[in-house]
């Protein structure tokens, strides 16, 4: 059974969609003949996984938007622009996220941007689109993604690293 807002003409914002499981949910969504936003940090793979999309759905159905999901200007910047150019959004899937690596005792400036985008980007997304999702007074979906690290805690990951003796 499909979801009630997976429909032609509607509009569906993904961040973290110019890759991965954001680009195939993206294209996913364009074959259903929805208007699709991929918002992203990285202009240039925003750039082709446009026109890749391009080649799945009329052209005037993508946007593409870079943004940084931890911060909520850029992201209430995003909510704006998808409003002007398609009316609103009715699916919404926070899915932007990143590792770069980390230890337990690594810098703790790479613990906070990771926090920042990995947690602050879904709180970020779904505060600022969700009241105009709302206002909108039709069926709306919020899609928040994760990685099994959220729940597994395999081998060699921050949780299971301990310090060498000297």
């Amino acid at each position: 059974m499909q979801h009630p807002t997976i429909v032609k003409d509607n509009v569906a914002v993904i961040t973290g969609g110019a890759s991965g499981i954001g680009f195939a949910a993206a294209a996913a969504f364009a074959r259903a003949g929805m208007k699709v936003c991929i918002a992203d940090v990285d202009q240039a793979r925003l750039a082709e996984a446009a026109a890749r999309l391009s080649s799945v759905t009329s052209a005037t159905h993508v946007m593409s938007f870079a943004v940084d999901v931890s911060k909520v200007e850029s992201v209430a910047e995003l909510e704006r622009a998808v409003r002007e150019r398609f009316g609103g959004t009715d699916i919404l899937m926070n899915n932007a996220g990143i590792q770069p690596g980390s230890t337990l005792f690594g810098e703790p400036d790479n613990w906070q941007r990771i926090i920042a985008v990995n947690m602050w980007g879904i709180i970020n997304g779904s505060r600022i689109f969700a009241p105009s999702m709302i206002a909108r007074g039709r069926a709306g979906l919020i899609i928040n993604t994760g990685s099994k690290q959220g729940i597994t805690t395999p081998p060699a990951t921050p949780l299971t690293t301990s310090p060498r003796p000297a």
